[in-house]
Order: structure tokens, then sequence, then C-alpha cells
């Protein structure tokens, strides 16, 4: 079993990838960024949606949505929270590796660093490759990462984060001349202890770049942040837009 197949690391480490701060942050998102900006009934896909935090805000918009995870446990998370916004979404469990859905989608959204997670570097260009044929002509995806340049400022430090009735300690080690890298996680809770490593690929914006062209894209456009800021020395994220052109 490949680490994103199980399960229990999703839900026993949810306080930690999803904290409950992110549900505000994906909302101002969906309400002022460019880059996720819809018309009323667009067709929208998040492709490994998690819990649906940017499902609701979308659909709340007015986008007609679909959300796609491999996590059952997410998508039931997702469910609930569109029921108790009074929004509809269609939610799907699939493998990123292969779902595609041939000229559906006006805008596929990717959003924290849900990419990279497979060894061959071929499968993760398979992504985009689906991503791609998935979207009609004109349409966009817009996935957002950590970047290499970012990662580099700050890897080798472990950090400590409080969650609910404990604390996750999070320690990075890099991998195969910096194309990988792996976190290993430890979360206390009174005597319960619970590890898990994760394992996913490392893009400079160059990298990431070359791969969107490699797949089909145009048109493409890196950003810092979700706010357009340029993807420099003060940049927050490793945001990277394409168009399908034909």
């Amino acid at each position: 079993m490949h680490w994103y197949e199980d399960d229990g690391l999703w839900v026993g480490f949810a306080d930690v990838m999803f904290p409950a701060r992110r549900v505000a942050e994906a909302a101002r998102l969906v309400a002022e960024s460019p880059l996720l900006r819809t018309d009323p009934g667009a067709r929208v896909l998040d492709l490994a949606c998690g819990p649906g935090f940017h499902v609701v805000p979308l659909a709340r918009a007015g986008a007609d949505v679909t959300g796609v995870d491999l996590s059952t446990a997410m998508l039931d998370r997702a469910a609930k929270a569109c029921a108790e916004a009074g929004v509809t979404a269609r939610l799907v469990r699939a493998d990123m590796l292969h779902h595609v859905e041939p000229d559906t989608y006006d805008l596929v959204v990717n959003m924290y660093t849900s990419f990279g997670y497979f060894t061959d570097p071929g499968d993760n260009l398979a992504v985009l490759r689906n991503a791609h044929d998935s979207l009609v002509p004109g349409g966009k995806l817009v996935l957002d990462m950590m970047g290499k340049e970012i990662f580099a400022g700050w890897v080798g430090r472990p950090q400590a984060v409080d969650v609910e009735g404990g604390t996750a300690f999070l320690r990075d080690t890099v991998l195969d001349d910096w194309t990988r890298v792996r976190t290993d996680w430890t979360l206390v809770r009174g005597d319960e202890v619970r590890r898990a490593s994760i394992v996913s690929a490392l893009y400079s914006a160059a990298e990431l770049r070359a791969l969107f062209e490699t797949a089909g894209f145009g048109e493409v456009e890196v950003y810092g942040d979700f706010d357009l800021s340029p993807y420099d020395n003060h940049a927050r994220r490793l945001i990277v837009r394409g168009t399908r052109v034909g």
C-alpha cells in the first residue's frame, strides 16, 4: 500500500493536514483570488479535494463543482461540509493517476501540495495530462504547492504543531538529489503516539513549468501567491496556471 492509499493516515493526521483555519482561508481565496474566480455555472474540478475546503466556497459562488479524492474518509467529510453549508457538489472516489473526464471542465484546481505523490515522474506527468484532457479548450488548471525554492529556505528544521489535545512533530528529509522529500510525522496525544511518513516530489518553478508544457498546456503562468504576486524571494507558494489551448 502506498502512503496516500492509507485512510488511517488521512483520518489520524487530519488535524495536522487540514487545520480549521483553512476553512476560512479557502473561502477568502475563492472570494478574492483572480485565479479561482469563476462564472456562475462554470464546471470546476477540485482534484484531490480532501475534506472539501474549496469545494464548498466554489459551489457557494455558483460553480458546478466536482470533488475527486481517493480517500473515502475525506469524501465523507466533504459531503458533510457540503450538507452543513447547504450546497451541492458531485463527489467521486477516484485515483488522480487515472481519473479523466474528457472535455468537461472550465477550471481544474489542485490545492495544498496535493501533487507529486508518485515515485515515477511519469505518473506525475500523467496526472497533469489527465487534468489537461479533462478541460474544455480555453479551460485552466491551477496547481498550488510548496516550491523547491521556498522549501529550501527552511527544510531541516523540525516543526512542532499544536493540534486539539496534543502536538504533532514534523521532520523533513531531502531525497534523491533534491527531487523528493520525506516528511516524518509524530502525533502525540496524551499516552497515544501515532507515526507516519509521506514521500512526495519536489519541483522548482522552472521544472513545474516545463512539466505543464510537456503535458500540453499553453500560456503557462507562475505566481508566488494567489494575489498574482511574482514567484521571487518573497513568494509564499508556487502556483502554476496553464491553459488548454486546443
